[in-house]
């Protein structure tokens, strides 16, 4: 299962596969694990990691002790601040704004995502699902000016994407959902 963006609790749970009961035979894990320093790891079920020759595994940057100790000190610190409950509790709180803009700007046809790992995706018109992409990079830009990163992606680069910390303070969580909400009362002019 690929956890890189969302495993460490990105979609409310310390896994997402999780929301589906998925067991799988090996995990790869990055990013947040070591709260954005250089780390990656494969973990797996003893029987697949233990199957390759001794050495076989390694590479020329594994163990570095620094990131090490950051992916243990993100593990404490989802623990001791219980963060995975907080993802939960942040995840719905903005599914039920992000399910309000949708019903106050007819150019979000969709919101998808697990957790706070959401994405509003912009449509030209809600019947056929054309893809809004110049609104996007125009939310995106309007935004940024304002001091919000927001990430537009998918196929047509009409899907903003949101991952904050999890770490966000409500202060800062209310101020990038009013950046979005004046950028989205921008574009409906």
């Amino acid at each position: 299962a690929d956890e890189i963006q969302t495993g460490m609790g990105r979609t409310g749970k310390m896994f997402a596969m999780e929301h589906w009961g998925v067991e799988p035979d090996l995990v790869t894990v990055a990013k947040s694990l070591a709260a954005g320093m250089p780390l990656s790891a494969v973990v797996g079920k003893k029987e697949m990691l233990d199957a390759p020759h001794v050495g076989g595994l390694g590479g020329t940057y594994s163990g570095n002790p620094v990131c090490c100790q950051a992916a243990l000190a993100v593990l404490d610190v989802i623990e001791e601040e219980n963060l995975l409950e907080k993802a939960k509790a942040l995840g719905e709180k903005l599914r039920e704004r992000f399910n309000a803009l949708q019903q106050q700007f007819e150019i979000i046809g969709d919101v998808r995502g697990k957790g706070p790992m959401l994405a509003l995706e912009l449509v030209k018109d809600r019947e056929t699902k054309e893809p809004a992409a110049d609104e996007a990079k125009a939310l995106v830009k309007f935004c940024f000016e304002k001091g919000l990163i927001l990430l537009s992606c998918g196929n047509f680069s009409n899907v903003i994407r949101t991952l904050m910390p999890l770490v966000i303070t409500d202060e800062q969580l209310e101020r990038g959902l009013a950046i979005m909400e004046e950028g989205l009362v921008a574009l409906s002019k």
